[in-house]
């Protein structure tokens, strides 16, 4: 039996598909309501819970072989501090006692690239084992950081059998919620991003990310963690691919590193006002300017991990969102 936590989110549904083509069983764990968005017709069994609940989880992981624990608060803003906190480190608290309760085969924990300490510029960001919210600024990596040192310490501590991946900025299809990413992309198709700035990110294919997720259940070493990586773009390189791939005009502003840092604060009251997820803060400029280089050298030697391109994940999106699949 095979469990994956957050199983609605975007990584979630492409690594559930993964596993039912394979003909796995799959138990999927899911906040009580949540929609089941691109799973509807497959064949899960479903556990409802929050993973701040000990107990639901216990119950979902009971006769467990393998847990994905893809769970999280992912959050670009400033708000919800709490919240991101008590979902992403205390929910993996839970989830390490649940396993380790149940006798789970091995959890797959779904890190972030944000949990690294950033290098000095040059340098590539490379798996190490010094993980904490001091190392790293924002809300969202300080979680992603001390709860991976607490996935670390219990395989250290307890002998929890655990192996920890790292994506970057995910792309692709079945996006249905849709991810920041994802709205990113409806917000240029719909001509509602009307300028852009500098900066610099990796982005990997969500289907990537799945089969590096499978890779590490299947192939990683128990208490060693992996960069998923893809290709590193500029804004400006992403704003002319989605112009090529939609045949829509990317924005003509440019506004300069200084003064998107400026005004980012406003850009993410607006969006609060909106009651839409905002694309623009000021931890998402700081991202943007901050070095991404990476290496996903140690999953390529170890499972033959080499992602797709970043223009063919564009592509697929595009396509995806367009379609009637989009929404059901």
């Amino acid at each position: 039996m095979y469990v994956v936590t957050g199983g609605t989110g975007h990584i979630g549904v492409s690594l559930i598909r993964l596993l039912i083509a394979q003909d796995k069983r799959v138990r999927l764990f899911i906040l009580p309501g949540d929609p089941l968005l691109g799973l509807k017709d497959l064949p899960l069994e479903i556990v409802e819970g929050d993973v701040r609940d000990y107990a639901s989880l216990k119950k979902a992981f009971e006769g467990a072989e393998v847990v994905f624990h893809l769970a999280s608060f992912v959050s670009i803003g400033s708000y919800h501090k709490n919240l991101v906190w008590r979902i992403n480190v205390d929910g993996v608290r839970n989830v390490i006692k649940a396993c380790l309760t149940c006798k789970v085969g091995r959890l797959v924990y779904m890190s972030s690239i944000h949990a690294f300490e950033e290098p000095p510029t040059g340098s590539p960001i490379l798996e190490t084992k010094d993980f904490g919210p001091d190392h790293v600024m924002g809300t969202y990596a300080k979680t992603k950081a001390e709860a991976t040192r607490l996935v670390l310490q219990a395989v250290k501590e307890k002998g929890l059998d655990a192996v920890i991946v790292h994506p970057t900025g995910v792309f692709g299809p079945f996006d249905y919620k849709p991810s920041h990413t994802g709205q990113l992309i409806r917000d240029f198709m719909a001509g509602r991003l009307h300028a852009y700035t500098d900066g610099t990110y990796d982005y990997v294919d969500v289907r990537d990310v799945a089969e590096g997720a499978l890779a590490a259940a299947n192939m990683g070493r128990k208490g060693e963690n992996y960069i998923l990586s893809g290709e590193q773009i500029t804004v400006k390189e992403m704003m002319d691919m989605l112009e090529e791939i939609t045949g829509k005009p990317a924005p003509r502003l440019w506004l300069p590193l200084w003064l998107a840092r400026l005004t980012a604060p406003a850009s993410e009251l607006y969006y609060k006002i909106l009651k839409r997820p905002p694309l623009y803060t000021p931890y998402s400029i700081f991202t943007l300017s901050s070095n991404s280089l990476t290496s996903h050298d140690k999953a390529t030697k170890e499972w033959g991990y080499h992602p797709r391109r970043v223009k063919e994940s564009i592509f697929d999106a595009v396509k995806w969102l367009s379609s009637p699949a989009f929404g059901r």
